[in-house]
């Protein structure tokens, strides 16, 4: 199922201005009405919508709002902000056959005032993280020529994300691929302005966003896939059935 966009109701991005003053969950729950209505209901036709590009440019992805969106009530548990919402609303497209946390995907959160745009790889598994580290280390020059596309370049300016102080082990510290190989994480995004928020144009640079990211993605990717379906073969057999 695929789904016309129209944007995001202006009353909709007031709610989410007026829950920052009013993070209570009286005042939410009074008011969920217009939540439900002017963000949850776009959010979902929006992510189909998404679901109908990434089917002609990037078909491995998955834009499925049960999957995709995020709910607004926030974790507290392991926070010290224990205010009960979140100001935003958000949406991730991850690799299929991989955990929806699992790799490097696509994101988007809508705030008030502005749209972040964005994707890459957030907290790997140590596992997954070394493979993209011996992948990375014999085509490094390869993501460089990624990273320097000039309309990544144009809309994202480089790849970001927590890095060590040193060259991670197993690698030699006069490795040429260095800089990257101390990353963590890699991450790109960029700001799309308020103005095209409640506009059918979201749509569209959205999409021009990820197709500049996608490439970098399927690169992060690549080793982390190879590695399920390594440990998938190297599983032992269930029983035969008699």
């Amino acid at each position: 199922m695929t789904s016309h966009f129209r944007g995001f109701p202006e009353e909709g991005l007031q709610f989410l201005e007026s829950l920052k003053r009013n993070n209570k969950r009286s005042w939410f729950q009074a008011r969920k009405t217009i939540y439900e209505t002017t963000l949850k209901g776009p959010l979902d036709e929006f992510i189909l919508a998404l679901a109908g590009e990434f089917g002609e440019f990037a078909p491995e992805f998955i834009a499925n709002p049960k999957i995709s969106k995020y709910r607004i009530y926030r974790d507290t548990r392991f926070s010290q902000n224990k205010t009960p919402y979140k100001t935003h609303v958000a949406a991730i497209f991850p690799q299929r056959g991989l955990a929806k946390h699992q790799g490097a995907s696509f994101y988007i959160h809508i705030a008030p005032d502005e749209a972040f745009v964005g994707g890459g790889l957030w907290r790997p598994e140590p596992s997954d993280l070394f493979a993209l580290r011996e992948y990375m280390s014999n085509r490094h020059q390869d993501f460089r020529k990624l990273i320097r596309n000039r309309t990544f370049r144009k809309l994202f300016g480089d790849i970001g994300g927590e890095t060590l102080a040193r060259m991670p082990r197993g690698f030699p510290k006069d490795h040429p691929a260095e800089d990257l190989l101390r990353h963590k994480q890699f991450l790109a995004s960029h700001i799309l302005d308020r103005e095209l928020l409640t506009t059918p144009k979201l749509q569209r640079a959205v999409v021009i966003s990820f197709k500049a990211l996608l490439p970098i993605i399927r690169f992060i990717n690549e080793p982390i896939v190879h590695r399920n379906k390594q440990i998938l073969r190297e599983q032992p057999a269930g029983p035969r059935s008699r």
